[in-house]
């Protein structure tokens, strides 16, 4: 059965990155939440990018939700208007400079079962070589490494991967290539 939204007001509104509302909702006839949450971020789309002899680049900066650095692979918002997919090459371009020479997509997947927040879009570039510089913007310091898949699973139980959505990407490509 579908929740049916009775009201909702808007608590807050900073565009383009976050919006929450409350809203009243029936969960089934007769039972309704006065106080349900829904926060919304901008969407985003993550990328593992696949070096030409199999080995995987991988970005190990500081990220503020764990509160330290971490290891992770290239991935940002997907602007309004912006198609998933080319928002993909597009931030494998600016946070890595590097260019595939194919992409798939493994599928994309609503952050919080309820409460929404932002859906992800995933993505595996294949067959990556350098076509320019890295211009990440003026908020990331990037190290760069190159990992083979092994030592990504070794990274990801040690926990040098600090942020689920990476691990997720990580889980989906060795789910769609068993």
């Amino acid at each position: 059965m579908t929740w049916k939204i009775l009201s909702s007001q808007q608590l807050m509104k900073r565009p383009p990155f976050l919006e929450i509302e409350q809203q009243q909702v029936e969960v089934r006839p007769g039972q309704i939440v006065d106080d349900f949450y829904q926060v919304h971020l901008m969407d985003f789309a993550l990328v593992i990018p696949f070096l030409e002899d199999g080995r995987v680049e991988v970005i190990r900066q500081y990220k503020h939700g764990p509160r330290r650095e971490v290891l992770g692979f290239p991935a940002g918002h997907v602007d309004p208007g912006e198609e998933p997919g080319p928002a993909a090459t597009r931030e494998l371009l600016e946070e890595t400079g590097l260019a595939p020479a194919q992409m798939r997509h493994l599928g994309s997947y609503v952050d919080h079962g309820n409460a929404r927040v932002c859906q992800g879009h995933y993505y595996v570039a294949q067959g990556c070589r350098r076509a320019a510089r890295p211009d990440p913007g003026d908020l990331e310091d990037f190290a760069y490494e190159t990992l083979t898949p092994q030592e990504i699973d070794a990274a990801i139980k040690a926990g040098d991967f600090g942020v689920m959505h990476h691990v997720a990407a990580w889980g989906l490509w060795k789910i769609h290539n068993s």
